[in-house]
C-alpha cells in the first residue's frame, strides 16, 4: 500500500464554502497564509466588494510579513516582505494589464514569493505551470454600496456588504 501525497498548498481547502463575514474571511485567509509557501501562485477572481483583498490581509498575517495589505488598485503590485524566515507576499492587482506580458513585465520573483494576482486569470499560464484559482461570489443582503451598480469604486472597503460570500478553491491546469 502506497502512502498518499501530502496536500501541498491549498489543496486541502479545494472545494467551496460559504463564508459569513469579513472576521470569517480574513481568518479563512490566515488559515490559507499558514498553508502557503514560496513558489505558490494564487489567483483571486470576483467582483468589486466580494472580499478579495480582507482575505489577502488574512494571507498575509498567516505567513508573517509586513502590512498593512492594502488594495495594489492603483501600483498594480506591492511587495510584503516576511518578517521572519518565510517568503514575502506579492499583491498584484492585474485589472488594469492588457496582455500576460505585462504581467512578466512586473518582474516578480515569483519563485521565491507568494503571489496573490487579483484578476488575472487570463494571464497565469504565462507565469506558472500550476496555480490556485480562488473564486470569491457576493450576494446581496440590501445593506450597505452595491458596487455592482456602479455606485462605488475601488476605494470602497472591502466587504462592506454583509451577505454571505461563496468560495470556490480549485487547482489549475
Amino acid at each position: 500500500m502506497s502512502a498518499r501525497p501530502e496536500p501541498r498548498g491549498l489543496d486541502r481547502f479545494l472545494g467551496e464554502r460559504e463564508v459569513a463575514s469579513a472576521a470569517d474571511m480574513h481568518a479563512l485567509g490566515r488559515d490559507f497564509g499558514a498553508a502557503l509557501r514560496g513558489g505558490d501562485l494564487v489567483v483571486l477572481t470576483g467582483p468589486l466588494g466580494a472580499g478579495k483583498t480582507t482575505l489577502t490581509r488574512g494571507i498575509g498575517e498567516g505567513l508573517g510579513v509586513r502590512g498593512p495589505i492594502q488594495s495594489p488598485t492603483f501600483v498594480i503590485a506591492r511587495t510584503h516582505p516576511s518578517l521572519g524566515e518565510g517568503p514575502s507576499l506579492v499583491h498584484v492587482d492585474a485589472y488594469r494589464l492588457g496582455t500576460d506580458g505585462e504581467l512578466d513585465d512586473l518582474d516578480i520573483d515569483f519563485a521565491r514569493s507568494v503571489v496573490i494576482a487579483e484578476w488575472a486569470a487570463p494571464y497565469a499560464a504565462a507565469v506558472a505551470d500550476a496555480w490556485w484559482e480562488i473564486e470569491i461570489e457576493r450576494g446581496w443582503s440590501g445593506t450597505g454600496v452595491d458596487t455592482a451598480c456602479g455606485t462605488a469604486g475601488p476605494h470602497v472597503a472591502d466587504m462592506e456588504d454583509a451577505a454571505p460570500r461563496t468560495l470556490r478553491v480549485s487547482r489549475r491546469p
